[in-house]
């Protein structure tokens, strides 16, 4: 399996109650198919909106490390040390890991 077929979804509750999810794997691209794309990118969603998004460090076959950053993320988020903003994850999302 890789970030290319399986995205890594993970729940979070912010300190004022707002549910997120972060997702982390290759996203959608009407124009190259995802088997091309070697991009990973991070997102925040809440409702059916992106709060933010920011693209990794990570390559599409590290999926353990994909879910160790949306661990890392998600524990951030529901402390209150992250906002729910792209430039407070992006930090994360350029350490390699």
């Amino acid at each position: 399996m890789s970030l290319r077929s399986r995205r890594i979804e993970q729940p979070a509750v912010l300190p004022d109650g707002t549910e997120v999810i972060v997702r982390v794997g290759v996203p959608d691209d009407p124009y190259i198919p995802r088997r091309e794309l070697s991009t990973v990118d991070v997102e925040l969603w809440a409702e059916d909106r992106v709060l933010a998004a920011v693209n990794t460090v990570l390559d599409p076959e590290q999926e353990s490390e994909g879910l160790a950053l949306a661990r890392e993320i998600v524990a951030g988020l529901e402390s209150g040390s992250l906002a729910p903003t792209a430039g407070a994850i992006e930090p994360l999302a350029d350490t390699l890991r």
